[in-house]
């Protein structure tokens, strides 16, 4: 049910939209961004249901197509309290389909499953429904669930729906070999191959380089020759279409199926790619931002101009209750401030290996340095100036956020660690976590252990590792490029850590930076660690030890 809007807001709205539909079109996005959120707020709520779900729907897409998923989860998020019962269920599918992509993205794969089968549900077309039955296997195969995504991709390669389109066919029967290459099954190359060449067929230059991909991975332990040259493959199809996220994965392959300066070659290729496009995404993230803001911005200033005696009313009362809010939010966060002490401080009295002390003087020293000034500061801001300005409200609620982040990185970086379904993907968040504008992280064979197999305390040993090596590199390496490769070598688990820092002798860095205690947790699990560094010549780490 489509209800007609009132001719003054059908007027404008209609001009927005046309320019942001136009725009899209051209795949000028900011541009379009910025129309479609204009008609949005051209709308009303009570009547103009389907053309702010659709107007939202464009702008998660947009987002997601410029990688920000964590922006385009919030906004589809958002869409879905304006569902009703006769809303398009076009728009529902939609919406639900972009969430289980958000997700996967952000490797949340249990919630990217949920909201594929929610738009499961709302599907009535039989090929739209198969689409998304390939999208929830997909994101099956991320959790490493390999049977469970054959159980979904088998019965539609005999759909006669997925049969009549050669792109879907091709997509699934790719997905379904690239599942039986994981569990081991010779079934795969097959699937493979029969994918491939529909894509070669249809011209599906996407397609093809997904194929591309797949079969290096297929080849990369049995014959590397082929493995490299399908990568190569891969990397040119996907520098002919422009996709960065193929270039950089197919580059990625290049890397581990290479060795000296080729190796070389390819992470410093890697590493351009990577900045670029981070900086590209961060500048369009920005963008989408400021023009949420803007109009944000306009529309309660326009409201200000109507309502003026009401906020002066308000700006009162918030002006005589400042200093209560203001003691009640730092004695919330003090309060949390001891909670984390004290958490981590029980937490340490079961640990057995000897970094327990100087983790509290390390989390003892933050909250004192960090916390205590930061809260100091605020407080006296607070009391000197004059919190009824826009400017003096702002610089409050900037330095109680500074707060509030300092307190969660320090709880997060000494939390509990899920040795569960999750682990592989807090594990890669938290190695993620350290890439900046300056050092880039490359991962290598993570992926390909079966991380499932390792006792929970030697997960917990990797995780603490790779988090103390990582923030080390950061207080004192000067790098730019760190390498973690993963290796099962035999019954045996080995992971490389390398950088290109400034280096130094083992006994200066060990004594400095306390990489004993990167020792003690490897022996702890039988494990040996051999250290390679000298001065200006990086900094190398060997673990070793037993699955």
């Amino acid at each position: 049910m489509t209800i007609t809007p009132k001719p003054k807001n059908n007027s404008e709205f209609q001009h927005y939209f046309s320019l942001a539909e136009k725009h899209f079109k051209d795949q000028m996005y900011d541009s379009a961004y910025y129309y479609y959120n204009k008609s949005k707020l051209t709308c009303d709520i009570a009547t103009d249901n389907e053309k702010i779900i659709y107007s939202s729907l464009k702008m998660a897409i947009i987002q997601q197509m410029q990688g920000d998923y964590s922006s385009s989860e919030t906004g589809a998020t958002s869409v879905i309290s304006y569902f009703r019962n006769t809303t398009n269920p076009y728009y529902k599918v939609a919406i639900y389909n972009i969430l289980g992509i958000n997700y996967k993205n952000l490797f949340d794969f249990d919630n990217a499953i949920y909201y594929y089968n929610q738009a499961l549900h709302q599907a009535e077309d039989e090929l739209q429904k198969s689409i998304i039955k390939n999208n929830i296997a997909v994101a099956y195969n991320d959790k490493h669930d390999y049977q469970s995504a054959i159980n979904i991709l088998f019965p539609l390669t005999l759909k006669k729906e997925i049969i009549n389109n050669s792109e879907n066919y091709a997509r699934v029967l790719d997905n379904l070999g690239y599942s039986y290459f994981k569990i081991g099954n010779p079934k795969s190359l097959d699937y493979l191959n029969q994918s491939l060449t529909i894509r070669k067929k249809i011209n599906d230059d996407f397609g093809i380089t997904t194929s591309y991909h797949n079969l290096s991975e297929f080849y990369i332990k049995t014959n590397s020759n082929l493995s490299y040259k399908y990568a190569q493959l891969s990397y040119e199809k996907a520098t002919k279409i422009n996709s960065v996220d193929d270039r950089l994965k197919s580059l990625a392959l290049l890397i581990e199926n290479t060795i000296g300066n080729e190796s070389k070659k390819f992470s410093l290729l890697h590493l351009k790619i990577n900045d670029s496009i981070n900086q590209v995404r961060q500048k369009a993230k920005n963008q989408f931002a400021k023009i949420k803001y803007d109009s944000k911005k306009e529309k309660e200033e326009n409201l200000k101009l109507k309502t003026q005696k009401a906020e002066n009313a308000l700006q009162l009362e918030q002006q005589k209750n400042k200093n209560q809010l203001l003691y009640f939010v730092v004695v919330i966060i003090i309060a949390l401030s001891i909670f984390i002490l004290n958490f981590l401080v029980t937490k340490n009295k079961r640990e057995k290996i000897k970094t327990s002390y100087n983790t509290e003087i390390r989390i003892a020293k933050k909250l004192h340095d960090e916390l205590a000034n930061d809260v100091y500061h605020t407080m006296a801001f607070a009391e000197t100036q004059d919190l009824s300005t826009n400017e003096n409200k702002e610089i409050l609620l900037t330095n109680l956020d500074t707060i509030y982040s300092r307190t969660r990185n320090i709880s997060k970086e000494n939390s509990t660690i899920e040795t569960g379904l999750h682990f592989i993907s807090n594990l890669k968040e938290m190695i993620s976590s350290f890439n900046n504008n300056t050092v880039n992280i490359l991962i290598i064979g993570i992926d390909t252990i079966n991380w499932t197999v390792l006792e929970s305390n030697k997960k917990i040993t990797v995780y603490r590792v790779l988090q103390e090596l990582l923030v080390n590199m950061k207080k004192h390496s000067q790098s730019n490029l760190v390498v973690l490769t993963f290796k099962k070598n035999q019954k045996k688990l080995q992971i490389d850590y390398s950088d290109n820092g400034v280096g130094a002798t083992f006994d200066e860095k060990k004594s400095r930076n306390g990489l004993q205690n990167v020792e003690n947790r490897i022996q702890a699990i039988k494990g040996t660690t051999t250290f390679e560094t000298k001065s200006d010549k990086g900094f190398k780490v060997n673990i070793i030890f037993p699955l």
